[in-house]
């Protein structure tokens, strides 16, 4: 009897180890799956990126490119050739050499791809030091915002223990975070949409592919920041700021990690077809 006890003990401790293996063997499996699943989308990202160079590069016989061409101001009979470059960081996602009988030209093209009229992308994301540093951020506004981010705990009570809200700022901070970004809108948007240095953008497309049908719009990027930097800078209700059409907040996620505590901004690339 004590034999048979013993063997039963032993099959239920084998079977307990053999379910946690399974366990974790199928949280491997999903976290393999949305590793592929985001590999899949940024690989579909490329592609797309890819297909506008393509069409570019064929502009002879692409209407598409024709159109395009003359929205940046070319006669497409005019061009000669273009020849388009794969840039590695900051805002450009292709480069275009375009060449006339007056020269060569290269333009940076921010590009957005969407399928739906209010999704939002992501345009920029740092950590809370480098966007103070590249700003000229005071001293007590860079203070401020780490308890925003997360960097600092809540120093009162706050709808979340690990970070504050703007609207649970004092009202004098909140007025100093506005204004502060009211000084100076015009250089924030201008970092967050056309970047700095050779892959800065000169140009911003938005194509839009969906069940209706296919849109696109090209704007020069002067044009572009004009567009999403209208508007004012407010707190919203929910307690992030908002910056003409551009949202920012703490970037969250992550499973916890420090980068849950860098800052983001975002906006909704299709609202660029609403553009005059």
């Amino acid at each position: 009897m004590q034999h048979i006890f013993k063997r039963n003990v032993l099959l239920s401790v084998i079977c307990l180890v053999l379910l946690a293996a399974s366990g974790q063997f199928a949280s491997a499996q999903t976290a393999r799956t949305a590793r592929e699943l985001g590999s899949q989308t940024a690989r579909a990202g490329f592609k797309n990126e890819a297909e506008i160079a393509a069409k570019f590069e064929n502009w002879q016989n692409d209407a598409h490119a024709r159109e395009w061409l003359r929205a940046i101001g070319y006669d497409p009979a005019s061009v000669r050739s273009i020849k388009t470059e794969k840039p590695h960081g900051d805002k450009s996602d292709v480069v275009l050499l375009i060449a006339t009988d007056g020269g060569e030209k290269r333009y940076g093209i921010s590009i957005k791809l969407v399928s739906s009229e209010r999704g939002f992308n992501q345009i920029d994301k740092r950590w809370l030091a480098d966007y103070a540093k590249m700003w000229k951020m005071p001293d007590d506004i860079a203070e401020a915002m780490k308890y925003y981010v997360g960097e600092k705990p809540p120093f009162k009570t706050s709808r979340d223990k690990r970070r504050m809200f703007l609207n649970e700022f004092e009202p004098d901070v909140r007025e100093r975070i506005v204004t502060f970004f009211e000084t100076n809108k015009k250089k924030v948007v201008t970092s967050l949409i056309k970047g700095t240095g050779r892959g800065s953008a000169d140009l911003f497309m938005v194509a839009q592919r969906s069940g209706k049908g296919e849109r696109w719009v090209i704007k020069s990027i002067d044009e572009t920041i004009a567009f999403f930097a209208e508007g004012n800078v407010e707190i919203t209700r929910a307690g992030n700021l908002k910056i003409g059409r551009i949202s920012m907040q703490r970037k969250g996620g992550d499973g916890g990690r420090p980068t849950a505590n860098m800052l983001q901004f975002k906006l909704n690339p299709a609202e660029l077809f609403e553009a005059k």
